[in-house]
């Protein structure tokens, strides 16, 4: 599958590594193919491809979303005729002062990613964490995978991601639609509060049990 990521920093790099491994064809959607960050991500896999985002975006079959929140408007702008009709993966939160919802609750950031690109089929995922857990989801000792929830309107394209999570060692829980989207950026925002502020293990994650 021709995969792009617009953004590919502490979450997308790691995601970005793990499918080109799996044998996807990554590319990094890059303003500059010579960037420190392109260099970083192509540091840690050199099979990772970086091209100008129009045509990163234009040949990808799926989009990742992994930029900081407050630069999704910008990024996706010079991208928006490309999305049309593309599963456009939205990795990102939006976060406000004191670890607050970044749009006071009134709407969730993924919605807000939807209305910016109405043609594309927006899916939230790989958000409940952090990035240490999109390095190394590892928990096979234990018995259990990891659940990574994740919500959109489209139930075709929520079939796809399904199987990208599964892919990367995830137990996919789908929890409706991308009006589910603001109580998983507040999962968030918890699991961000109990790790960074409150000092639980980086490597804290949820699991969905089932009897």
């Amino acid at each position: 599958m021709n995969i792009a990521f617009i953004g590919y920093g502490n979450v997308g790099a790691p995601l970005a590594d793990h499918l080109q491994r799996l044998g996807h064809t990554v590319t990094l959607a890059a303003k500059d193919s010579g960037s420190e960050n392109v260099r970083k991500v192509q540091s840690l896999n050199a099979g990772i491809k970086a091209v100008p985002p129009k045509d990163a975006v234009r040949d990808a079959e799926v989009v990742f979303l992994a930029t900081p929140f407050q630069a999704n408007e910008e990024a996706l702008a010079s991208v928006a005729e490309e999305l049309k009709g593309k599963i456009l993966i939205d990795c990102t939160n939006p976060v406000g002062p004191g670890l607050t919802h970044g749009l006071n609750n009134v709407q969730s950031g993924s919605e807000m990613v939807q209305k910016l690109v109405p043609e594309a089929k927006v899916v939230k995922a790989f958000t409940i964490y952090g990035f240490e857990n999109f390095r190394d989801n590892g928990y096979a000792v234990y018995n259990v995978k990891p659940a990574m929830l994740f919500c959109g309107n489209d139930a075709t394209a929520k079939g796809v991601v399904t199987d990208l999570i599964a892919q990367l060692g995830w137990e996919p829980v789908d929890v409706g639609g991308l009006d589910q989207a603001l109580h998983l950026e507040h999962m968030t925002l918890m699991w961000v509060r109990m790790v960074r502020v409150n000092g639980h293990s980086p490597n804290l994650v949820w699991a969905a049990l089932h009897r």
